[in-house]
């Protein structure tokens, strides 16, 4: 029977507006069913085989690195400088994953003597469902495949309907490895595939990116079901607090790094600059004059552009309204949003005082709008970065190394800097957050934490026992 017009699914180019991909969405059943035949011969493949596969597919994404990052250009928006950053660490996430594995789920055993000996082993959970999201649609989602595939599960991977070309180019390179297509499989499909993906009796974990709402309806959905192993790693309304600094430039660029690169479509992005009174004259005019200077243009212009646009139209509109609602409560501009051409989601970066509102919504919104907010003193910003109920990422700019310990004590985020911008963690470290920010499930290194669980053993080569008490004589 031919699918209805409305299951068709088409990708854009957010630059140009043009049509680049389209597709049917994919059999639920039928995805979860291979991977779930896949699963005992790739469970019992041995680790150093898995490992040597994971290694070929380094390698083939290696040689496919031009064709990889255009396409990431293209169907993100993001410059082409940008995307080649991202296949490289889809390339060091490999061996990243493997030192990982061998550290985190280590085995050890300890000889009791009689008692014969006890041991530690790591099972993989079966069949893994993997949601990305369109911001890093090949990174992201290869933070959760590379250490599940390693830890000897199977994966169905669906990526955001915004980016199924490149879910589909990251898989086929697994696939050009030598990894069955049962084991690493792609499934395209929008909201109700996910949802039936992640409700699925025969899906044993989600590692989901995204959203705050969406992952706390997955978080909800299976609330009843505690078999299911189950990573969110959301969003945030994340602050860079700037306190008084003779290096203004430096914090100036740090800022602008922290709020516009990837056009704000970064989980890390700050959201929120929070000034001190003291320093407030200084450092946003300097933040000002520096995106003033920013270019804005499609991913392969010449000169390379610092951001593209932001994912689509509907993304662009509803921060164009968010602007405009910030401005009617009482937010004053520095610097407007502007939409060079209304046909495409092209905007400028953007920067507004929000001093004078007196309920800041605490929402992330997904782009190149950074919020303004000047406090009294320390204690006041440190009071206003924790006024959100999301915990991802905060940085400090400024003050001595008692400032950033105090910073570092009271502020509630899983990645928390010092004179260094809110993005760009290493994948070499945990990464995650708490509140709407994630389930104290952290990813990147941590990520072989979720892959898969301990066992314990007691063991003895032959049986040996004996009831010394409660026995009638014979």
């Amino acid at each position: 029977m031919p699918r209805e017009v409305s299951d068709i699914l088409k990708s854009y180019e957010p630059a140009t507006g043009k049509e680049i991909w389209q597709g049917e969405a994919g059999d639920v059943e039928q995805a979860v069913a291979r991977s779930r035949e896949a699963f005992p011969k790739w469970a019992t493949t041995p680790l150093a085989v898995r490992i040597e596969m994971l290694r070929r597919f380094a390698n083939v994404v290696r040689k496919h690195a031009d064709d990889f990052a255009e396409l990431i250009a293209r169907e993100t928006g993001k410059p082409l400088w940008e995307a080649h950053t991202e296949v490289q660490a889809v390339v060091a996430k490999v061996d990243i994953s493997v030192t990982a594995y061998a550290e985190r789920t280590g085995q050890k055993k300890l000889d009791s003597a009689l008692q014969g000996s006890a041991a530690l082993r790591h099972k993989p959970h079966g069949v893994m469902a993997v949601l990305g999201p369109y911001n890093f649609p090949a990174h992201l989602p290869n933070g959760h495949i590379v250490p599940a595939l390693i830890a000897g599960n199977t994966v169905v991977f669906k990526p955001s309907e915004k980016t199924p070309v490149v879910g589909e180019f990251l898989v086929r390179c697994l696939h050009e490895a030598g990894i069955d297509d049962g084991v690493a499989q792609v499934l395209h499909g929008g909201p109700e595939e996910g949802k039936q993906l992640v409700a699925h009796k025969s899906v044993n974990g989600v590692l989901f990116t995204g959203s705050a709402r969406a992952g706390i309806a997955i978080n909800r959905a299976l609330a009843s079901d505690p078999s299911k192993i189950v990573a969110l790693e959301m969003g945030g309304n994340n602050p860079i607090v700037a306190i008084p600094t003779p290096k203004i430039e430096d914090a100036a660029a740090t800022i602008i790094q922290s709020a516009f690169t990837t056009a704000g479509q970064r989980c890390t992005a700050a959201r929120r600059l929070i000034v001190t009174a003291d320093f407030y004259d200084e450092i946003v005019p300097a933040v000002r004059a520096l995106a003033d200077r920013l270019i804005l243009d499609e991913p392969f212009a010449d000169p390379a552009p610092f951001m593209g646009p932001v994912i689509d139209n509907e993304t662009a509109d509803l921060l164009s309204e968010s602007f405009l609602a910030l401005m009617s409560r009482g937010g004053r501009p520095i610097k407007h949003l502007k939409r060079p051409d209304p046909d495409l989601p092209l905007l400028s970066p953007s920067i507004i005082d929000t001093t004078e509102i007196e309920e800041r919504p605490d929402i992330e919104l997904f782009g190149p709008l950074l919020q303004v907010i000047k406090v009294e003193d320390f204690d006041a910003a440190i009071s206003e970065a924790n006024n959100t109920r999301y915990g991802l990422s905060a940085s400090l700019l400024g003050g001595q190394p008692k400032d950033f310990e105090r910073f570092w004590t009271q502020i509630r985020a899983g990645i928390v800097n010092w004179n260094r911008p809110t993005n760009g963690a290493s994948s070499a470290a945990p990464f995650g957050g708490i509140g709407l920010s994630g389930n104290h499930r952290p990813a990147a290194f941590y990520a072989a934490d979720y892959c898969a669980y301990p066992v314990t053993s007691t063991e003895m080569v032959q049986p040996r026992a004996s009831i010394g008490v409660g026995l009638r004589d014979k």
